[in-house]
């Protein structure tokens, strides 16, 4: 049975990073984009496995056997949905193109309620998305 645990994505000053939150292993992912810092974290956990079992040591429990869901920042959001428009998707959910933008660079604060608002828009995309059947 795997465990759910939640990887946080992260733009940085360097692309993006990766880091699964509550536990207390130190499991981490890099890259210049989403799909990279993702890559790197599962190689990450990969090397971390194959190290305890190369020393003939059982894996530790918290990190058996794990199943990843992520979650991101705004910026690390349409880098890894880039079919996403940010525009687009602000008018959609009432919220001003142009401070999408910013969020999505990164350079604005935004605040949990605006997070809020925008998984919230998010989760309706997704509802209607699942209705569709061509």
């Amino acid at each position: 049975m795997s465990k759910k645990v939640t990887v946080i994505i992260e733009k940085d000053e360097n692309g993006f990073s990766a880091f699964v939150d509550g536990i207390q292993s130190t499991l981490i992912g890099e890259g210049l984009t989403v799909a990279e810092a993702k890559q790197d974290l599962i190689n990450s956990y990969e090397e971390v496995k194959e190290s305890y079992r190369s020393a003939g040591e059982e894996l530790p429990v918290e990190i058996k056997d794990l199943e990843f869901t992520y979650k991101y920042d705004i910026s690390a959001l349409f880098d890894a949905f880039r079919f996403l428009n940010a525009s687009k998707f602000a008018e959609r959910i009432g919220l001003s193109p142009s401070l999408m933008r910013h969020y999505k660079s990164g350079d604005t604060y935004i605040s949990a309620e605006q997070a809020k608002r925008i998984e919230s828009g998010l989760h309706q995309i997704a509802r209607e998305l699942l209705q569709v059947v061509l």
